[in-house]
């Protein structure tokens, strides 16, 4: 053998260990169904740097990793998308096309270059009727898995999904599902959880009930009251306290009610994050997101 050789089964293994450990250094993102839609959920500080975004009239795209290589390879979507819908129709522009063609290319990258893309992504179309949700979750190797309900990927992916399936059942309020994304994100290992604020957290939905666009972020002032709502929730399902012997159970705290209406969601009509990049510029720092 010359000297220096590696096969190609430990060259594979070894690109696909190097990916795994720079997405895992991330912060998991979690993507689930509810009544009216889908939920997109992420960690972020950031303003600018998104996660989340539009890909097309109702289709969304989430990724972990680095930064750099998943913002390439949202702009490549949207125009993979811009280019099927002008040429064909615009309902021939699809979750499913869309996470094939994200499989190609990373496969191709994943076998051809010397260093892999450091990215998980899923890509999540909203139907006119909840059985007409597709999610798909899409790998640093071009693998392609159809998720059914939610999926959390990136980071600690298995114990977010697994605190996430406790929580997570079909025909969820917006308010119940982003109760338990939330406390999905926040379990730690120990069982115990952290605290996210309305600033470090990225949530959008795709808004079955609009036309054309359904891409909608959520913003601040929601976000506080979906905190505040999934809160009061967890706080009336909690189990009361045992009554001491001989004496009356204590009488529970009143919690404030959940509002009956959800106001509006998202930026004014127009106001989108789809094509221009992101700040007007392509700056790409390279820490993983």
């Amino acid at each position: 053998m010359p000297f220096g050789y590696v096969s190609p089964a430990q060259a594979m293994r070894d690109k696909a260990e190097f990916a795994r450990q720079g997405i895992a250094r991330g912060r998991s993102c979690v993507t689930l169904e509810y009544e009216g839609g889908i939920l997109m959920m992420a960690p972020n500080t950031s303003s600018a740097l998104h996660k989340i975004s539009e890909i097309y009239d109702r289709i969304g795209f989430a990724a972990v990793g680095r930064y750099p290589e998943f913002e390439t390879l949202r702009k490549a979507g949207i125009t993979y998308a811009d280019v099927a819908g002008y040429q064909f129709d615009r309902r021939d522009v699809t979750a499913r096309g869309i996470a094939i063609y994200y499989a190609q290319n990373l496969g191709t990258i994943f076998t051809e270059s010397l260093k892999p893309f450091e990215v998980e992504i899923v890509v999540a179309e909203v139907g006119t009727r909840p059985e007409a949700d597709q999610i798909y979750r899409i790998t640093f190797d071009g693998s392609v898995n159809d998720e059914p309900g939610f999926v959390a990927f990136g980071g600690q992916a298995d114990q977010v999904s697994a605190a996430l399936k406790e929580r997570y059942s079909p025909g969820m309020s917006l308010t119940e599902a982003f109760g338990a994304a939330l406390a999905a994100l926040t379990t730690t290992g120990n069982g115990e959880r952290t605290e996210l604020s309305a600033t470090q957290l990225e949530v959008a939905i795709l808004d079955r009930a609009r036309e054309h666009r359904t891409f909608r972020r959520l913003r601040a002032a929601r976000l506080e009251e979906l905190i505040a709502e999934s809160r009061s929730a967890d706080a009336k399902s909690a189990p009361e306290p045992e009554a001491p012997a001989g004496g009356s159970a204590p009488s529970a705290g009143g919690s404030a009610p959940s509002s009956g209406s959800e106001p509006a969601t998202g930026p004014e009509r127009g106001n989108t994050d789809r094509g221009g990049g992101v700040g007007g510029g392509d700056t790409t720092p390279p820490n993983p997101l």
